[in-house]
């Protein structure tokens, strides 16, 4: 027998059960990372995610006699609906065993909240913004999750076409093996755009260290440029201040100066950006969503002997999109790379018709490694 019972917002206890759910059903599962519950818990939160001011949700759990079998959790997005004209509810934290009816129960919900909105679409997996964990993984089961992704089994693909559910979108990763040494055409286009525009390179390493709140102030500017420059994209909304704090925090949890570059213009504006950061998985499986105390002992190794980075975001400012500005980036973190010894760059999700980002890293040969899905269900 199933039975989908709904978590309320502000049930802790339940929420505790969701979020563990995905923990369990990965145990031994080396590939995976599950989220931290400090993560989750602000993320579901009204009182700390801004985003619930435009966006409402709904949490359900899946037991299949007595016993929780799946999970899943709806966004009415107002904000993106908005923005781009939709009438979608999104899906997301979608686990499930390998069990049909379980999904299609789960799903069930989703389809009558739906109705009773008046949309006309479900798509997923999308979270509350772009910053968030995206699309379902479709190609890539051998390979580690990241800190900025979600895992998943095979088994969830057929779930989906089983379901009716068809494409949206795909999210690519690419794998790249970093180089000896620096670019040479990367550093002639560096040093000539400093010439040219009066750029500045950021010494972020000497602020986080000495001066806190210039670092805060450059960082929040760099997200002021992701929030222009991911504007056009797939399923993204604008980014309040709070989120934007929010995420600051963040990158400072797993912040290595090597890892991050910021170049501003002569009026001290943020130019381009770009974040990376060590690879954590193995500290997020064995600390089964928290730090301390199992999981400390892999962050603190993973925070220093980095083998494998992954690249968090890079932000350009329309102004100077086109003026290969991002060669700075690009130069400035295969230099950090390459002084901490890292031998793997990947590059996180990438929409698959974005074209633009993927040509930055064409001349490293990239490999490509994942891919990940937005599914699409109509509501009928």
């Amino acid at each position: 027998m199933i039975e989908v019972k709904e978590i309320s917002l502000s049930d802790k206890r339940g929420k505790k059960k969701f979020f563990k759910f995905l923990i369990d059903l990965y145990k031994g599962n080396k590939y995976a990372a599950p989220n931290f519950y400090f993560d989750e818990f602000a993320e579901f939160d009204p009182a700390v995610n801004d985003a619930f001011r435009f966006a409402d949700c709904r949490m359900f759990l899946a037991y299949k006699d007595g016993k929780i079998a799946g999970r899943i959790a709806g966004i009415w997005h107002r904000g993106a609906n908005e923005k781009f004209g939709k009438n979608e509810l999104r899906f997301t934290r979608f686990d499930v065993i390998d069990d049909f009816e379980v999904t299609k129960a789960l799903f069930a919900k989703l389809f009558d909240w739906a109705k009773q909105l008046g949309m006309s679409e479900i798509i997923g997996p999308m979270s509350f913004s772009d910053l968030n964990e995206e699309g379902m993984l479709v190609d890539g089961f051998d390979k580690e999750a990241s800190y900025i992704e979600l895992y998943n089994f095979p088994y969830y693909v057929e779930h989906m076409e089983k379901l009716g559910a068809y494409k949206v979108v795909d999210w690519t990763s690419y794998e790249i093996k970093v180089p000896k040494e620096r670019d040479p055409r990367a550093q002639r286009i560096s040093e000539m755009l400093k010439k040219k525009y009066n750029f500045k390179t950021l010494d972020m390493g000497y602020l986080f260290k000495h001066n806190k709140k210039e670092f805060d102030r450059y960082g929040m500017k760099c997200l002021d440029v992701l929030d222009e420059a991911f504007a056009p994209l797939f399923g993204t909304s604008p980014l309040n201040e709070k989120q934007k704090r929010r995420e600051l925090e963040t990158i400072k949890q797993i912040f290595v100066p090597e890892l991050a570059s910021v170049v501003v213009d002569e009026n001290d504006d943020v130019v381009v950006y770009g974040f990376m950061m060590p690879r954590i998985s193995e500290a997020m499986r064995k600390g089964r969503g928290h730090i301390i105390p199992f999981g400390l002992p892999a962050f603190l190794k993973g925070m220093k002997n980095i083998e494998r980075a992954d690249m968090m975001s890079v932000g350009v400012i329309g102004k100077y999109a086109n003026t290969g500005a991002v060669a700075m980036i690009i130069d400035n973190c295969l230099e950090g790379l390459i002084r901490k010894g890292v031998k793997y760059l990947e590059t996180g999700p990438e929409l698959e018709e974005n074209r633009h980002i993927q040509q930055l890293w064409k001349t490293y040969n990239p490999e490509l490694i994942k891919r990940r899905r937005c599914w699409g269900l109509k509501v009928e």
